[in-house]
Formats: structure tokens, C-alpha cells, sequence
């Protein structure tokens, strides 16, 4: 939680900073084209980094949600532990046929849940970030819309940004989308992942 504790603080400066070269590049008046290119271009990179912040958010909320399957990479990175290989192999033999892994089956229980709340984490929060960005690229398109035909620095401002949102919320519904899948079929999932082929 410290960590995304950090990455919004991150996230709420990289906007602001995105927000305030972005109106010095729709200002009026006349521009040198040179300090067009580099406020277009801050405006870009700051926005790529509020990008690269809340991606961080989402995974660190989803970690403090789900902490076991947020750790579960860490049992197949590495050099093999004969025990541990032993003990994988039994956890794929239960995650494949539950009958077969009853003396280990409240353990593999809690890991599936695990695995399960994990991905419903994300889908959710990927739904609630999508929503968000629906609402932000309305009221874009809505400023496009409404601005002069001869204002093209204003279009294209207004029409880049509203064009990033919009695939924003298309690669967000599709995360919500798949995670979702995953969520409702955690034991398939979880044996695929002990297999490598996650």
C-alpha cells in the first residue's frame, strides 16, 4: 500500500503537470514552432508517465488484495529446490485432480481463492479506471467539437487526447475483460501458471 501510496502522489503531479503545459500549448498568440514541439512533446511525456503511474497503482493495490498470488512467481523464478520441485509437482497434481490432492486440498483452496481475488482485483479496478477515462474523453471530444474550425492547434490538442482515451479505455476493457475470464475459471488458470504457460 506504500507503494501505491507513492504512485498516486506520482500520478496527481504527472497530471497536474500534464494539465499545465497543456494550456500553455493551447494558449493564444503566436508560437516559435520550437517551443510548440517541446510543449506538445512535455505534454506527451508527462502523460505517458501519469500512464506508467497508474499502471503501478493498479498493480500495487491488486498486490495488497491478493498478496499470496501477487508472490506466486517467486516459486518458479530461479535455480530448482529439489523440495520445492516436489512440492509443485504436487500442487499441479491437485490443481489437475482435486481427488488426488485431498490431503493437500484446504491449502490448494486458499491458493485458487487467492489467485482468483487477485484477478478480480484488477478487473475491478481496470472497470473503475475505464469509466473514469470514458467520462474524460467525452468531455474532450465535447471540447473538439466545440471549438473553432480555424483553432487547429486546439483540435488537434483536444482530438490527440481524446484519441488516447479512447484506446485507453479499449486496453483497460479488455484487461477488466480477461481478468474477469481468469477470475471465473481460477483452478484452470492457476494449473496453466504452475505449467508455464501463463
Amino acid at each position: 500500500m506504500a507503494k501505491a501510496s507513492i504512485a498516486a502522489l506520482m500520478l496527481a503531479v504527472f497530471v497536474a503537470l500534464a494539465i499545465v503545459v497543456c494550456r500553455a500549448l493551447l494558449r493564444g498568440g503566436r508560437q516559435h514552432a520550437w517551443r510548440t514541439a517541446i510543449l506538445a512533446s512535455a505534454s506527451g511525456a508527462f502523460t505517458l508517465l501519469a500512464l506508467a503511474s497508474l499502471v503501478t497503482v493498479m498493480a500495487n493495490v491488486q498486490g495488497a488484495v491478493a498478496p499470496f498470488a501477487s508472490l506466486l512467481p517467486m516459486l518458479t523464478d530461479g535455480a530448482a529446490d529439489p523440495e520445492l520441485a516436489e512440492t509443485l509437482d504436487q500442487v499441479r497434481q491437485g490443481l489437475a485432480d482435486p481427488s488426488a490432492g485431498r490431503q493437500s486440498h484446504s491449502a490448494l483452496q486458499v491458493m485458487v481463492s487467492d489467485f482468483s481475488r487477485f484477478h478480480v482485483a484488477l478487473a475491478v479496478s481496470a472497470a473503475v479506471v475505464a469509466l473514469i477515462v470514458v467520462g474524460l474523453s467525452v468531455m474532450l471530444w465535447r471540447r473538439f467539437a466545440a471549438s473553432r474550425p480555424t483553432d487547429r492547434r486546439t483540435r488537434r490538442v483536444f482530438a490527440a487526447f481524446g484519441t488516447f482515451a479512447a484506446l485507453l479505455v479499449l486496453a483497460l476493457t479488455i484487461v477488466a475483460v480477461a481478468n474477469m475470464t481468469t477470475a471465473a475459471q481460477p483452478t484452470s488458470a492457476l494449473l496453466a501458471f504452475f505449467n508455464g504457460h501463463w
